[in-house]
């Protein structure tokens, strides 16, 4: 009681009455199972959950997506932990802004919310690398998701790192957290068969003293477990209310009266449920995944996910049918014989809150883009390019704040002389333009891999364009996630050597001085690669809104410095979310990277668009 006591009064954010019942003042057992079914303090609970993911929600929101996650009648919310956002450098970790978790369990906390914790080290989710650091790949002997001393020491050092955050918010310790994953879905990777014992002891060595979950198909639940761990029948850690989008192809949905009656008769068993998205969220920057079963398919920026909210946190049919099942349910959920409170742990007696308010939405019109300047010009003033005889891949670029460059372009530069075949040895991750001094010629990437270079006189630069479009997030090849260039090009089948190379991450900071660069006047005929500028002016209070790129081929959007993501013609997606609280009242500066074909305007509309729709049984 003294612990606690004082834990309350360090920390007085949080509103501890909401969330802990009168009977759970003690705080000793947690979360246990008992005859494959949960206990929390003793008496029955279930656990009704849903994920949402600080890191793709605008921390402006967070609360609201929370109470809205009460409104639907859920108890728990789960979330993972993205290590290639909070170490993006190594040892340099980041716990601010969008990604403090501290608040975020603290606002779960307030809200009345359990909350489980998947902080991985891999988090599969969609997400570049499965939320592992870029950096672990400059060693080229790293075998990722094992005990390889390489990889075991990174994930010790920022572990040491995060759990000086994580296991203060432990419910044993007066906090919302009820129970923590280790790793994930590992029976699907299953390439060492101590890893999962390591990664439990990682998690205990450093405090952890809450339930210890993992999460697995069917297929994968042998090889996924941890030694001396059980099988809990009677919970769905991950139902999917919906799916993701690959670019080129549909935009997924899933039937919502099928869904809720799929979570019905999994509520009929007694079971616990997490829906996989409550709230999906966004993809933002450059963190979307990538699958690579057939062939390589990078994700879209929007992860809508068809969840039970949107994107932009707007309700869904299936958020009003799920509310109507989960009220039928609480309240009768007691414990067999007994006149205590239901095993949700918080509705006794009481009806749900009502749903918060949605905001609406703004279409503020076209946006003309009038200002260019030309990735040409630029690199003499913004870029300074490191020189190398070999081609060298991104993530092993010596930049000069730190080793390697995880995301966005390389252009890698060359001088040839003369023309003829151009082949990559399948050497280009993921998708290449290739110029001829300024004059486009063609693209490769893991389909076409060879282009005619026109003839010419005298030397001439060749320049490749290299896109990292998302690296895989799930499967066996996540070793083989290095981007850029990762070997040798061939031009007439001689390697070609001598490269100028310029990091194109478009961080804050090269934002920042392109903002004073040399802009121009759009001219009549235009072309990418370049940046394109214009200015949105808003008068009242910004509201949320979705920019259409109608006319535009392939790029990336920044509004005052935040890169939104990308945009391409093939689809789904045809529109992007921008979030009320980075716009401003006034003027708002928006730039697109264009890669290829620019238009003049875009639309900012209230209605978003994701594409033509497939519906999946």
């Amino acid at each position: 009681v003294a612990l606690l006591l004082t834990h309350l009064l360090l920390s007085p954010r949080f509103n501890w009455s909401e969330l802990t019942p009168l009977g759970l003042w003690g705080r000793t057992l947690g979360l246990q199972t008992e005859n494959s079914q949960f206990l929390l303090e003793g008496m029955p609970f279930r656990i009704f959950g849903g994920s949402m993911h600080y890191f793709r929600v605008p921390r402006e929101y967070w609360e609201d997506r929370m109470l809205k996650m009460k409104a639907c009648g859920l108890n728990t919310l789960t979330t993972y932990v993205p290590w290639n956002l909070h170490e993006k450098e190594r040892g340099k970790f980041d716990f601010s802004k969008n990604l403090d978790l501290r608040a975020f369990l603290s606002l779960a906390a307030k809200n009345g919310l359990w909350v489980i914790l998947r902080p991985g080290p891999y988090i599969c989710s969609e997400w570049d690398l499965g939320g592992l650091p870029s950096w672990l790949l400059q060693d080229p002997e790293m075998q990722l998701r094992t005990t390889y001393k390489g990889f075991t020491e990174a994930v010790d050092s920022y572990f040491d790192r995060l759990m000086r955050v994580v296991v203060p918010f432990q419910y044993k310790k007066g906090g919302p957290i009820i129970a923590v994953q280790v790793e994930n879905e590992y029976g699907s990777y299953a390439k060492d068969p101590n890893y999962m014992t390591y990664v439990k002891m990682a998690l205990l060595s450093r405090g952890i003293v809450e339930l210890l979950m993992t999460s697995d198909n069917k297929n994968g639940l042998s090889f996924g477990l941890v030694e001396g761990g059980e099988y809990q029948p009677k919970m769905v850690m991950e139902y999917w209310t919906g799916w993701f989008d690959n670019w080129g192809g549909p935009h997924y949905v899933f039937d919502a009266d099928e869904m809720v009656n799929t979570v019905a008769s999994i509520l009929k068993t007694g079971a616990s449920i997490n829906l996989y998205m409550f709230h999906g969220g966004t993809n933002f920057g450059f963190m979307n995944g990538a699958l690579e079963a057939d062939e390589y398919k990078s994700d879209v920026t929007s992860y809508d996910y068809d969840a039970v909210l949107t994107e932009a946190g707007d309700y869904t049919s299936k958020f009003f049918k799920l509310r109507q099942l989960f009220s039928m349910v609480i309240g009768k959920d007691k414990p067999r014989g007994q006149n205590t409170a239901p095993t949700t742990l918080f509705h006794h007696g009481i009806p749900l809150p009502l749903p918060p308010m949605i905001e609406s939405k703004a279409s503020y019109g076209a946006i003309l883009l009038h200002q260019y300047i030309s990735l040409w010009d630029v690199l003499p003033t913004l870029l300074q390019p490191i020189k190398s005889e070999l081609p060298v891949n991104m993530e092993n670029l010596p930049l000069n704040d730190s080793m390697g460059q995880p995301y966005g372009y390389v252009l890698y530069e060359t001088v040839i002389f003369g023309g003829g075949q151009l082949h990559t040895q399948d050497h280009v991750r993921d998708r290449a333009q290739v110029f001829v001094n300024t004059m486009y010629v063609g693209e490769l990437d893991y389909n076409t891999m060879e282009l005619s270079i026109p003839e010419g006189q005298g030397f001439r630069q060749l320049r490749i364009l290299v896109e990292n479009r998302g690296r895989v997030n799930y499967g066996l090849t996540l070793n083989e996630q290095r981007k850029g260039l990762i070997g040798d090009v061939f031009l007439n089948k001689t390697p070609l050597r001598n490269f100028k190379i310029y990091s194109l991450e478009m961080k804050p900071a090269f934002m920042k001085r392109l903002r004073v660069s040399g802009w121009s006047t759009v001219p009549d005929y235009f072309v990418g690669p370049a940046f394109f500028r214009g200015r949105l002016w808003i008068e009242h209070q910004p509201q949320d809104t979705f920019l259409k790129l109608q006319g535009w081929e392939k790029g990336v959007v920044f509004v005052n410095g935040q890169n939104l993501g990308r945009y391409w013609k093939i689809g789904p997606q045809e529109t992007l979310y921008l979030p009320g609280p980075w716009l401003r009242r006034g003027g708002n500066e928006i730039v697109i990277f264009e890669e290829r074909t620019a238009g003049r305007i875009i639309q900012s509309v209230d209605i978003p668009y994701l594409g033509r729709t497939q519906y999946v049984d």
